[in-house]
């Protein structure tokens, strides 16, 4: 799942992340400029003179906050900013890291730079245990699934829980601060997450594009791919019809060695395409489409790629053609300069590699191994309600991949177990953000639950525009949005401050 990011499991894997203790700290600026983004920088193309100031720190946690036997610790990285902070008591938002380093989610969540000075908070981006730098066997963590075991969102869960009772403790002023979970994606989940388990820890979540019902029997596996479909049918005349078509064409060209050469050629491939690639480079056009679908922003952004604004309406001028006419050759012209779009906006890329489809600021093992364990999100797709090959969600398939990749078994209904499933209702002060554009809205709660476990909606908005800066051509809606969530974290602030709740 790619996510804010989500790595998607798809067919290359089954053929379908002041005083701070005395926690180790050193000052690091961060300067959000052009100069970070088309040249390989992890900020936004939008908030071109921005400069952001965090501290760097790290904390010894726990490898195994569950058992006895593995007393050792790690390093866990978390970033510090307190500029805005009131030090007699002003909230604590506490970002819930993703899979991938935490210094990239820090310079794409412009919201809660945003509204720091106007809540007068304290801002915590926390590492997710695994990634980036916060490695709990160090260079050994991916060395084998013994290192491995301990890569779980229980664990991230406990690790975050800790790290806040800490800083609450030996922080001056911070003893009475009320803490607010933010993430998005999987941090979106996160956050939720740590809300339901932590209460006593945290106040309340915004859990922001967080698919926590993409799992087993809970939606349909098809509705992911469904709006992926829609974002394009809705941004060009015959868009999804001709991406539809082109998997057909993709088969016609390649029947022959010639053909082969040409699709290489006319991709601009890193490396030459052969009879056996051909799943794979399916697999890779098809995130490529899902991707733009996360990322459909209305203003140039680099979050997985550098992208002109609403990238899907560029791309879909290559794909225009009159699906009764067009021969394969040209409708195959018009895909591949509608992949250049997402792969070289920049005009920087000498070939494409269909073996990356997004920033390397994530970690894609990492994921595929807990979407290997507890993770385990269906999708599928039928060719008729969207514009993919048909692909059933095969869980035995799925197993045998995740066994032979690491020896290990996914537990399919583990995460309605340990999180609840449908059955949230008796949880509180949570706020379900989705977009329409996005994808994984199609496993997020889009409705209210309760009073407190509420949901808002941005029709326009794709993969958690709202944890995004502000913007001058933001759509009304997600402005929106924001202006509610502050008004809830307020609510909150002031609810804890009322019961005097320490966490």
């Amino acid at each position: 799942m790619r996510s804010g990011g989500f790595v998607s499991v798809s067919r290359p894997v089954i053929t379908s992340i002041v005083l701070i203790l005395s926690l180790y700290c050193f000052h690091v600026f961060a300067l959000k400029s052009q100069l970070l983004t088309r040249h390989g920088g992890v900020t936004d193309l939008n908030a071109q003179d921005t400069v952001i100031n965090y501290e760097t720190c790290y904390f010894d946690q726990k490898i195994d906050h569950f058992g006895f036997l593995e007393d050792g610790t790690f390093k866990q990285r978390y970033l510090v900013n307190n500029e805005h902070w009131d030090q007699k008591g002003g909230p604590i938002l506490f970002y819930t890291g993703n899979e991938g380093d935490i210094t990239w989610f820090c310079n794409n969540t412009g919201f809660m730079w945003d509204v720091a000075e106007d809540l007068g908070a304290m801002l915590v981006f926390a590492e997710h245990r695994y990634y980036g730098e916060s490695l709990p066997f160090g260079q050994d963590s991916y060395s084998d699934t013994k290192h491995l075991n301990y890569l779980t969102s229980e664990q991230a869960l406990a690790d975050f829980a800790v790290l806040i009772r800490e800083l609450k403790r030996k922080v001056l002023g911070a003893q009475e601060s009320p803490v607010i979970a933010i993430g998005g994606s999987y941090g979106g989940m996160l956050s939720a997450w740590l809300r339901m388990k932590y209460p006593n820890v945290v106040v309340g979540a915004l859990a922001a594009s967080a698919p926590i019902w993409q799992f087993p029997d809970m939606v349909p596996c098809g509705d992911f791919y469904k709006i992926v479909t829609q974002d394009f049918a809705r941004s060009g005349l015959n868009c999804d019809v001709n991406i539809r078509r082109s998997w057909k064409a993709i088969d016609n060209i390649s029947a022959t060695d010639d053909g082969l050469q040409w699709l290489s050629g006319e991709f601009s491939l890193c490396s030459p395409l052969k009879k056996t690639d051909l799943d794979g480079f399916k697999a890779w056009l098809q995130e490529t489409w899902v991707n733009l679908a996360m990322v459909d922003y209305p203003y140039e952004a680099n979050f997985l790629q550098p992208l002109p604004r609403w990238p899907i309406q560029v791309v879909c001028k290559h794909l225009s053609f009159d699906p009764s006419s067009v021969s394969d050759y040209q409708l195959l012209g018009g895909i591949s300069e509608a992949a250049r779009v997402y792969y070289n906006y920049t005009g920087n890329c000498p070939c494409l590699n269909t073996s990356s489809t997004a920033t390397g600021n994530l970690g894609f093992i990492g994921w595929y191994y807990q979407a290997c364990t507890e993770m385990v999100m269906p999708l599928c797709t039928d060719g008729v309600q969207d514009m993919f090959e048909p692909q059933d969600w095969n869980f035995q398939a799925f197993s045998d991949e995740c066994n032979s990749l690491f020896g290990v078994r996914p537990r399919a209904d583990w995460a309605a177990t340990v999180y609840g499933g449908l059955d949230i209702a008796s949880h509180s002060n949570i706020i379900f953000s989705n977009g329409g554009l996005d994808p994984w809205s199609s496993g997020g709660v889009t409705r209210n639950i309760s009073d407190s476990v509420v949901a808002i909606v941005i029709p326009d908005g794709a993969h958690h525009l709202d944890l995004r800066y502000n913007n001058e051509y933001d759509p009304h809606t997600v402005l929106s949005a924001r202006i509610q969530e502050v008004e809830y974290f307020k609510l909150w602030i002031t609810q804890a401050r009322k019961l005097q709740i320490p966490g």
